[in-house]
């Protein structure tokens, strides 16, 4: 197969793949490592385009596989772009398919021919879910449902469902464990609980293999300018504000995207079906303390901060107690955050080019 093309649109629809949705398996010798064909679902986005950067480049130790594909199904909102699988765009093993994961005849198709589907695809900035709730319910239950059908159908071996701690709410002292009763505040971190538990429900009522991630706060390269990190060090860059939530007083836990990629690899192969495994980073900061340290790696002071009204029903505290991916899986985060974040400020400097066609005052 040569380099990945997206599937042609057709009247601004993806047109449907023929099946199979990836080419034939190579004859491989026995001894061998296991081949294996992934679906990455959102893999144009954030950490779907991490996870599959890593994939392709041998990079995550976790799996232990020979990886005969990499199929990438994106709709390529607003949130993931082309530019995110340009350092992977010529492997071979590599499809790119425009798609949405509630366009059932699609999904259908292109999960046939897979074994694993590591799905990540979802809406997910929280102020755009409490003005335009209905996208957040169809992509992120209705889209959930509908992967879950097809990976039943088509007989995958293993669904990871990519999920948030937001799902659990706020907490006042310690950390959520994973028995932790879910009680979302926004109407994106809702559907998320419920696209959680519909993935959980098809494994107890249908046999089929899910594991569930939920992660902390991540940041690092190729993170649309909307999530605080980005939008703060893109802004100050440019030489604009920062907007600055309330009294900056909510806590956060922070996770390199690396770790988290990580994580959601060790989960995929050494996961209990039906499991549960929390991947937090381990640093609290308040948003307070996180803009300061942006400040200092960007070299602004604080008179370019700019506070603004706290948003409606903004959790002040998320942690989560991740013992049981320590045990069971062997993930612990690697990244220290001081150097993370140095490093992020940095590849957003080096990296105008991916970013400033994002930004909306441009």
């Amino acid at each position: 197969m040569g380099s990945a093309q997206p599937s042609r649109l057709i009247g601004g629809r993806p047109a449907r793949p023929a099946a199979p949705a990836v080419p034939p398996r190579p004859d491989r010798r026995a001894g061998t490592f296991p081949a294996v064909r992934i679906l990455v679902t959102g893999g144009a986005g954030f950490i779907g385009s991490a996870y599959v950067r890593r994939l392709l480049r041998g990079a995550e130790p976790a799996l232990d596989v020979d990886i005969d594909a990499v199929t990438v199904l994106d709709a390529f909102t607003y949130a993931g772009t082309e530019g995110s699988l340009d350092a992977v765009r010529t492997d071979p093993r590599l499809r790119v398919v425009h798609g949405d994961i509630r366009d059932a005849p699609l999904v259908d198709a292109v999960v046939g021919g897979h074994d694993v589907v590591v799905h990540f695809a979802a809406e997910s900035h929280v102020d755009r879910s409490i003005t335009g709730a209905a996208a957040f319910v169809t992509t992120n239950v209705v889209g959930t449902q509908t992967l879950l059908d097809a990976a039943l159908r088509h007989g995958v071996r293993r669904m990871v469902q990519v999920s948030t701690d937001e799902v659990y709410g706020s907490v006042a002292t310690g950390s959520w464990t994973e028995r932790a009763p879910l009680d979302p505040s926004s109407p994106y971190s809702a559907a998320k609980a419920g696209a959680d538990l519909l993935a959980l429900a098809y494994h107890r009522t249908h046999g089929l293999d899910v594991v569930v991630t939920r992660g902390a706060n991540t940041y690092g390269p190729y993170q649309y300018p909307e999530k605080i990190v980005p939008l703060f060090v893109t802004n100050l860059l440019d030489g604009h504000d920062v907007p600055l939530y309330g009294d900056g007083g909510n806590v956060r836990e922070w996770l390199h995207v690396d770790d988290h990629c990580h994580g959601v690899a060790l989960a995929q192969t050494r996961g209990r079906a039906g499991g549960v495994y929390h991947l937090g980073g381990g640093a609290e900061l308040t948003n307070r303390e996180l803009t300061g340290r942006l400040l200092a790696a960007c070299g602004a002071g604080w008179d370019r901060v700019r506070p603004v009204a706290d948003r409606k029903g903004h959790d002040r505290r998320y942690s989560l107690d991740s013992t049981t991916s320590h045990r069971e899986l062997g993930w612990s985060p690697t990244v220290d955050l001081e150097q993370g974040l140095a490093a992020t400020v940095d590849w957003y400097r080096r990296n105008r080019a991916w970013w400033e066609p994002l930004k909306p005052h441009r």
